[in-house]
């Protein structure tokens, strides 16, 4: 199956809820923690929920 890589580039300081627990859902929690995910559509619309935190680095 495709995968999809995500580097967190914002601070979730100052975010609601939800876009933290997206954050914690992708295995983000840090700025510059980087994560490996299956490419399904539940992650990317968790991506596009967060989008301006994170940066998608590749596709596989």
């Amino acid at each position: 199956m495709a995968q999809v890589t995500v580097r967190q580039t914002g601070s979730p300081i100052r975010r609601t809820k939800d876009q933290r627990a997206t954050l914690a859902g992708l295995g983000l929690n840090r700025l510059g923690r980087v994560s490996v995910l299956e490419d399904t559509p539940s992650v990317r619309g968790m991506i596009a929920k967060v989008h301006h935190l994170v940066e998608v680095l590749e596709t596989k």
